[in-house]
This record gives structure tokens, sequence and C-alpha cells, in this order.
């Protein structure tokens, strides 16, 4: 029997390949949207884990994920994305979210490099709603609202920050004050440019009614947006669960998603839950994302319209990310070789 090694790169050697690079996540998460558009992917169905029997149980006792995938293309490779979900985590000093991924070679099938993808899986989440902001909202965009002040506002701020340079200021809304505030805090030392106010439940709707994006990041299990809140020529951002109104998606000019079969097997957000109830159609759908990449279907076509765009993601974004770093891993020899198949 032939030995076989895998690669394996922990999280420092993630991020020395470029796993954080937010602008590298941007093209990534673009060129899979694409590749998916023309039929060069293929995304199974998620599977969760939930520990619970509902959406509520699983928000305080989490989830693991398992995300198979594969991306033609530039990239020919295919793998599982493990990520598991820790809402209480934080009381350890844990981060919520751990990724594992792993990279299969599509003429053998067997693994060939296994990879931290916590850092990763923050990115390519950053990039997603970054996609959605480049095509979807106006590129005179100067006011955004992010609700959730987590790791994962953080990167959708940064990609933000590089899709629209336009944006000037950004209210934080979280449901505890002080954590708006830190994020405030630290995000103004990052971009200098940038007025960021945080902002208490009661701020809410004048803060939406100012802004031409609204970001929802959060752990919502209810809505926290309202339709008569969103102006014209607003981008409705929705990254999570049920944090916007059914009257908001009505509301939108454009509904617009990444990967609309994949809205509807996870159940777990607001258009999902109008499909189940019958209060929306596959026809209300105006595009997946990869569509209007792809020049098939129009993006923001003026500035008065109202787009809502709600993403799910897919292992394959994290696997696109994973293999540009694993190929130069093997260009720059970092990682740990471990024996898979060995003889005895």
């Amino acid at each position: 029997m032939k030995e076989v090694k895998i690669l394996f790169l922990n999280n420092k050697d993630m991020y020395e390949l470029g796993a954080h690079d937010m602008e590298a996540a941007l093209k990534d998460d673009e060129q899979i949207y694409s590749l998916y558009s023309k039929g060069e992917t293929i995304i199974p169905s998620k599977v969760v884990l939930r520990f619970g029997k509902t959406i509520e149980d699983e928000a305080v006792n989490g989830r693991i994920n398992a995300m198979p995938g594969y991306a033609g293309g530039p990239y020919d490779i295919a793998g599982i994305k493990w990520i598991g979900s820790g809402p209480q985590n934080y009381k350890k000093g844990l981060p919520r979210a751990s990724v594992l991924n792993i990279l299969n070679d599509i003429e053998t099938k067997l693994p060939v490099c296994i990879a931290d993808g916590t850092v990763v899986s923050a990115k390519r989440t950053g990039a997603a709603g970054g996609t959605g902001i480049k095509y979807l909202s106006k590129k005179t965009a100067k006011t955004m609202t992010i609700c959730g002040a987590g790791a994962q506002s953080r990167t959708q701020l940064e990609a933000a920050k590089i899709v629209r340079p336009t944006i000037k200021k950004v209210y934080i809304y979280d449901l505890f004050f002080d954590r708006a505030e830190a994020f405030a805090d630290e995000m103004g030392k990052k971009y200098s440019d940038l007025e960021i106010i945080p902002v208490k439940e009661e701020g809410l709707p004048e803060a939406v009614a100012d802004s031409d994006i609204v970001d929802t990041v959060t752990l919502a299990d209810r809505p926290i947006i309202q339709a008569e809140w969103l102006s014209k020529g607003t981008l409705l951002v929705q990254m999570a669960g049920y944090e916007a109104t059914y009257e908001c998606a009505k509301k939108a000019d454009k509904i617009v998603v990444d990967f609309w079969g994949a809205v509807k097997h996870r159940m777990a957000s607001t258009l999902a839950f109008m499909w189940r109830d019958g209060e929306l159609k596959d026809t209300d759908i105006t595009a997946e994302v990869g569509q209007i990449i792809n020049g098939e279907k129009p993006g923001r076509e003026n500035d008065d319209e109202i787009i809502y765009y709600n993403t799910v993601g897919a292992g394959v974004l994290d696997l696109a990310i994973t293999y540009r770093c694993y190929k130069k891993a093997l260009e720059e020899k970092k990682g740990l070789w471990i024996p898979y198949w060995v003889e005895y």
C-alpha cells in the first residue's frame, strides 16, 4: 500500500497563508457565486446537528453543521466544512464558532489537507455580505447600521469598507450596549475616517431610517427590523436568521439571495418562514446573487429601490479560501505533514 500523508494547517499557518485577507476572500466568494450560477459547483444540503427541538433552543444550546461541496473553475476541489457554534462559549473565554475544513483530491477522493477554518469562516461570511453590498447598494452609500456587535459584525464592516469606501457613518446596535460601545471604540481606532455611533434599542428605528445599508448579524430569534424604518434606496443585508419582519420583504422592490434552495432547506430565516407560510413564492425571488454577477439578471437599477438580500452560506465558499491557502502552503512548505496511510 502506498504511503499517504495529509497536510495539517493550524490557525497560525492559515493566518500567515492569507486566510484573513478580506480582499482575497471577496474575490473567492464572488467567483464561487459565479460558478454556482453557471452550474460548476456541487452544493448538497447543509446537515444541521441541532441541540434542542426549536430555533430558540438552538440559539441557546448551539449546533454543529456539516457543509460539503465541490467547486470547479480555477479551484477543482471538493471537501467539507465542519463548524461548531457554541453560543455559551464566551463564558469560557472561547470563540462562538470553531471550524475544521477538509480538502479532498478530485481524482482519488483522498483527503489532502485538514485546516483550521475559524478565520476563514468569519472572513467568507463578511465577504458574502460585502458581495451583496457591492452589487446591490447605492454606489454613493454613506451610512450603515450594523445589528450585532460580535466577531461577524467586524468582518461585515471590513468588507463593506472595501467595496463601498464612501461609507462615513456607522451605527452599531447590540442587545448589550457595552458591546456596541466596545465595537465603536475598537473599530473607530481601525477606521479613522468613520464616525461610529453605538445605539440602544430605542435609537434603532432612527438609525435604520438614516442608513443606506442595514446589515443584521445577530442571534436574534425575533424580528428586530421593522418595514416602516426602511427608507428609499436602502439595502437590507440579512446574514443570520429571523431578524426582519415579513413586511420588510414585502416592502422590498427586489429580493436577492445567495442559494435559494439552501435558504429554504435551512428554514431559519425570515424568507424561509414566509415561503413555509405561503406568503412568499419562488417567483418572488428576483435573483440569486451569482446571476447578477454573471449579468443574467439586474442588480440595483436606481437609487430609490429597496433591496432585501439574504444569505445562508455554503461550505464551498470556505473550501475556496482554504484551497487558496493550501496551494500557497505547498509553495512555501508550511504546515505539518501527518501520516494517514502507513505500512504496518
